[in-house]
């Protein structure tokens, strides 16, 4: 039997996927998303179209995340379905955007390119920072204790290779993708593939990647063929024919924008914007009694918890305690857009990250995480006057920087130290700085078997299966992964 009444807690992106796609799958549903912010789509929705002065013309600008990997289904099905392939502008992978990378190592000048396998690497700079952990991993056989069920991305780096490499690359890779310490995050949550490739090595994650049979890789792509049937994905996925990312014209806000649009004109969808969740609370005759600060008791059979774990967990009631909602850390994160009047300052290519200093966390690089180029690869968005030059790039800041320096003069100081230019750089036209408090959670080690528990917890104990708790703080952080714990939320029910 379709619930009668489904209450999804948070507006963001993984909220407005789920009001999406169970509305779709339950259509005599009703629906009520409640979200305590004045506008749906959360960290997804940090998007502006701002003008330029000296009628230079304008650009978009972006506090959140800029692009989705064509990789992800579910966010390609809802591009068909909300009708925004010809939204899309995309970066070939044959672009210098999608081939060149860069990374600033602390205490030297400049960014060092990273380098593919290729000859190249023979005299690229990086290598004294590679090469050891690449020598270790291939001479050393199993090495994982027996007890060691998970463990940290560095740990696991330092184990199977070499402490310089993981601090370099493996705390660079994780200050990109989670704003994180490497110190901290589970492997097996954040990186499973490594532990799964470590296994199949019998230690050497390269021998286990190298010696994939042909049936294995044909096996592979029968199962991401088969996995694609679940989707309607239209004629999108001729769109990412040699796509390495994509976006959307007026930026990642797009998503959030018609996915809000498209659940505003559904009549079983009630949206309480600007509302904060107070108490929730066990009915015997509803089943849920969701309390809020500004709107009568919201009675559902059923519920979707898309919030932080640990603004769920202030929530829920005493005589039903739901375990780890509290046990990974969240990192808040700064982003500043920067425009500058000029020609490109920066080589070709995506971008940097910053890597750990030596030693520990400090006020070293201002607490920069990493720089996007953003005129490289999403040069489509900005409409400019003729003959119009500029360079746009976003600056992420904090993470495992508790205290980063945001001030403008100091980011464009450590800026133009990062690039090894000797002159300061030009005048900004416009900047845009965007704070996001406690926005990407942290998995620990052992995450996904306490998420397994939290699972079982939810399965019985008074909440009889009636509630999903789902979100970055449980599965994953990128945007295909909170739309895709949207389209799979209560299969179940």
């Amino acid at each position: 039997m379709a619930p009668k009444h489904i209450a999804i807690l948070g507006g963001g992106l993984t909220g407005l996927s789920s009001a999406f796609h169970l509305s779709r799958r339950f259509p005599s549903s009703t629906i009520t998303i409640i979200e305590k912010s004045k506008t749906l789509g959360g960290w997804a929705s940090n998007t502006e179209r701002v003008q330029l002065p000296g009628g230079r013309g304008s650009v978009v600008l972006e506090g959140g995340p800029h692009t989705v990997r064509p990789a992800s289904n579910s966010v390609l099905e809802l591009v068909n379905l909300l009708g925004l392939s010809d939204a899309v502008i995309a970066t070939p992978k044959t672009s210098p955007a999608a081939k060149n990378r860069f990374l600033h190592v602390p205490g030297t000048p400049g960014i060092y390119e990273i380098p593919r396998p290729s000859l190249s690497y023979l005299w690229a700079p990086l290598r004294f920072f590679i090469t050891p952990g690449l020598s270790f991993e291939l001479i050393r056989g199993w090495n994982r204790p027996k007890d060691v069920l998970d463990e940290s991305l560095e740990s696991f780096m330092t184990r199977r290779g070499h402490p310089v490499t993981a601090r370099v690359l493996g705390s660079a890779l994780v200050h990109g993708i989670y704003a994180s310490d490497s110190r901290l995050l589970s492997v097996r949550a954040a990186f499973p593939k490594l532990w799964e490739l470590e296994e199949k090595g019998n230690g050497r994650i390269l021998w286990g990647l190298l010696t994939r049979s042909k049936k294995e890789k044909e096996a592979e792509k029968e199962k991401e063929e088969e996995d694609r049937k679940r989707y309607k994905l239209g004629n999108v996925l001729k769109l990412m024919d040699g796509v390495s990312v994509y976006s959307f014209r007026d930026g990642m806000g797009t998503l959030a924008e018609e996915l809000t649009r498209s659940i505003t004109k559904n009549p079983n969808i009630r949206v309480l914007s600007n509302t904060e969740i107070t108490a929730l609370r066990f009915d015997e005759e509803n089943g849920f009694e969701i309390a809020t600060q500004r709107t009568n008791p919201v009675h559902p059979s059923h519920i979707v918890s898309a919030l932080p774990l640990p603004a769920l967990n202030k929530i829920i009631p005493d005589t039903h305690p739901l375990p780890y909602l509290t046990t990974n850390p969240y990192n808040s994160v700064t982003a500043i857009n920067i425009v500058f009047p000029t020609a490109k300052i920066y080589p070709r290519g995506f971008g940097y990250l910053v890597c750990r200093p030596e030693g520990d966390y400090a006020a070293d690089d201002a607490g920069i995480l990493g720089v996007t180029f953003d005129s490289e690869s999403l040069s489509a968005q900005d409409n400019l006057a003729p003959g119009e030059r500029i360079t746009k790039v976003t600056v992420m800041l904090g993470g495992p920087h508790r205290a980063p320096d945001t001030a403008l003069p100091v980011v464009l100081a450590h800026l133009q130290y990062h690039l090894n230019r000797r002159k300061p750089l030009p005048e900004p036209l416009v900047t845009r700085t965007w704070q996001q408090r406690n926005c990407i959670p942290t998995p620990l080690p052992g995450h996904l078997e306490r998420m397994e528990k939290l699972k079982e917890a939810l399965s019985g104990g008074g909440w009889d299966g009636r509630m999903e708790v789902i979100g970055a703080g449980v599965r994953g952080v990128s945007i295909g992964d909170c739309v895709e714990s949207g389209k799979t939320v209560g299969m179940a029910w």
